[in-house]
């Protein structure tokens, strides 16, 4: 939306829910002044009280258009759609008049607080609903300041050729330039962004490039569209009901296509035991606040016991918190003694740089071609593969116990690391294992992700995002959203009020276009090249797409096998719906490259989830000696 000669980042159809609130206060608001001065206007008869008489009059009359405007808003706003903006037109005259209205309000409201300050001798009830009116006067007028700081655009004053903020046509080297203006301004803005989000991290070298890169990929995946917030979160409704609506038409020869012989089945319940076991161990790398989490009655008691007792230790303690309660909840969750430990350390500096999506060559020493891996992650591996080995921790831990064998494990960007780390240990520890639990896709060359397919075994649960989450797949998503969107003909109030009533409570997904399961994408819709900004080169719907740019960020894949904990039928939104059942199977990571929408597409992730559906899976599997094999088996999740 245009305001003032600049970008906003609302749309014209962002009014309605805003609008609806600020009428409901309003009209209250009008309702109580006006039973105020009606019962009691008798009493104004008081020394001042012609002023607060005048005072109360004039704010109804303001109300009243107040009112009438804001309603005129909202019914502008619920017309059209989101491609379609034709009918919403005259919001910005609407706008600048409700944005005057602001000025005689303000003035009004002074003067209240004035009159009040100076003390006017009248009814005590007269008196306090005069406070009450300068304070919920106030309050709006601070809530709307607040609101235009939100919705403030940095780069809403810089327009792409073409538009209609912009200048006449430019020629195509003034065009560039302005067009590589845009783009380093909003990476600056980006980085400012993710500066002020990660306040708390340092500012050594490696931050600042992580800060740079990070900010980069951003700025490049966001400025191609001219789409706002809602405008995605409606797209996202979408996406999720068009999603089931052709899980659930989709005949069940499609899902199961033969079925695995023994010896799959028993290598599945195998690592899934081993899955089971190691979890502990990758949780427990989260410290006391999972376990607090996890046990909110008896964790604090259990690891506030240990935390203050002094023992002398064999062990090196490397970081971590003064009083060692990450290392108490480590011995509370794993139930290991301290004898079994031979170096610890708490180490979380490269979090930031695993947010870049860069890839580097990684030195195997193998016969391995084409080996590229995520940087930031395969930096934070490096690190931890140089204390082990270079400082000699691994040579100790097997002169103490040579019997042992060497496992890694971890959990999300853990997991990343835990695989790059394996990798590395490859040659001089042959038989190294590695577990890896909702790993980020965008992790492996091709070539690395089939020979890790030998030693490393990744877990992930139903929707879960981050291993499903790459470049590619992003760009991707942005370009499903933009094809659902143009697709739909509703307007954006309808589809919000529609996809939160189906997150919440379910129910039949809408029956709406399935193109993009098997559509031509190379050539954007009419009503697409409205999402797009115009003029801009950056966005296309060939490979042309920077986010999609072989050389710079070429296609990644997750690490070895893959064990996936898929939940059947609906996602369960509420306890009022039966216990859910998840199959359990291999898959291939093809399976992962496409982002799924859904209430649990986060909650898949958190590491607690994922032991708790592990306890049950495990369980039940152990008990359900007959149940057939079937690609996998089902259980029930109370």
């Amino acid at each position: 939306m245009v305001l003032f000669g600049r970008r906003w980042a609302i749309a014209s159809d962002d009014l309605v829910f805003p609008g609806v609130f600020e009428l409901l206060v309003r009209v209250l608001w009008w309702v109580g002044i006006l039973m105020l001065y009606l019962m009691h206007r008798g009493k104004l008869d008081c020394p001042g009280g012609c002023l607060l008489s005048s005072y109360l009059i004039v704010l109804l009359v303001l109300l009243a258009v107040i009112i009438g405007t804001v309603s005129a808003i909202v019914c502008v706003s619920m017309k059209g759609t989101i491609c379609n903006p034709g009918p919403r037109k005259s919001m910005s005259k609407l706008l600048y008049v409700r944005l005057a209205l602001f000025l005689p309000e303000m003035v009004w409201a002074s003067l209240g607080a004035a009159w009040i300050a100076d003390g006017v001798q009248c009814d005590r009830t007269v008196g306090n609903g005069i406070i009450a009116t300068v304070v919920v006067s106030w309050l709006i007028i601070a809530s709307t300041v607040l609101t235009i700081l939100i919705v403030f655009d940095p780069l809403g004053g810089k327009a792409a050729p073409g538009t209609p903020l912009g200048p006449q046509p430019l020629d195509g080297h003034e065009s560039s330039q302005l067009l590589s203006g845009l783009r380093t301004a909003a990476t600056g803005v980006w980085e400012t962004r993710v500066r002020l989000l990660c306040c708390c991290v340092g500012r050594d070298d490696h931050t600042r490039v992580a800060f740079s890169s990070t900010a980069e990929l951003f700025s490049t995946y966001f400025s191609d569209t001219d789409l706002v917030p809602s405008d995605i979160a409606a797209g996202l409704a979408l996406l999720h009901q068009q999603q089931d609506h052709a899980r659930s038409s989709s005949e069940p020869t499609e899902v199961v296509t033969h079925s695995p012989g023994s010896f799959q089945e028993a290598d599945l319940d195998a690592e899934l035991e081993n899955c089971h076991h190691y979890m502990q161990f990758a949780a427990a790398a989260y410290g006391w606040p999972l376990y607090i989490y996890r046990n909110p009655f008896t964790g604090l008691c259990r690891v506030g016991g240990d935390c203050c007792r002094r023992r002398t230790t064999d062990y090196d303690l490397v970081g971590g918190d003064q009083l060692n309660c990450h290392f108490s909840s480590i011995l509370q969750t794993t139930g290991l003694q301290h004898r079994d430990f031979i170096h610890i350390s708490f180490h979380d500096k490269d979090i930031l740089t695993d947010l870049s999506a860069e890839s580097e060559p990684l030195n195997l020493e193998c016969e391995v071609q084409d080996c590229w891996a995520h940087k930031g992650i395969s930096q934070a591996a490096r690190y931890v593969y140089c204390r082990l080995v270079n400082d000699g921790i691994l040579s100790q831990a097997f002169s103490i116990a040579p019997e042992y064998r060497l496992v890694i494990v971890g959990h999300s960007l853990g997991a990343g690391a835990a695989a790059l780390l394996a990798l590395m240990l490859k040659r001089p520890y042959p038989q190294v294992r590695c577990y890896a639990f909702s790993p980020p896709r965008g992790l492996l060359s091709k070539s690395l992700y089939e020979y890790s397919k030998t030693f490393i075994v990744s877990l992930v649960l139903g929707k879960d995002v981050i291993p499903r989450l790459s470049v590619t797949n992003l760009e991707d998503l942005k370009r499903r959203i933009l094809r659902v969107i143009a697709h739909c003909n509703k307007p954006k109030y309808k589809i919000l009020l529609r996809g939160c009533w189906y997150e919440l409570f379910g129910g039949s997904p809408e029956d709406l276009p399935t193109e993009l399961d098997g559509g031509d994408l190379t050539q954007p819709l009419l009503g697409e090249h409205s999402l797009l900004a115009h003029g801009s080169p950056a966005y296309s719907f060939s490979s042309e797409s920077p986010l999609e740019s072989p050389t710079r960020y070429p296609p990644l894949y997750p690490p070895g096998r893959i064990i996936h904990l898929e939940e059947e039928g609906a996602s369960g939104r509420c306890s009022c719906y039966p216990a859910a059942r998840y199959t359990v199977r291999w898959s291939h990571e093809s399976e992962f490259s496409k982002i799924l929408i859904g209430p649990k597409m986060l909650t898949d992730h958190m590491p607690d989830i994922l032991m708790r559906v592990l306890d049950h899976v495990v369980s039940d599997r152990a008990a359900c000696v007959s149940c057939p094999a079937r690609g996998g088996s089902s259980v029930d999740l109370a």
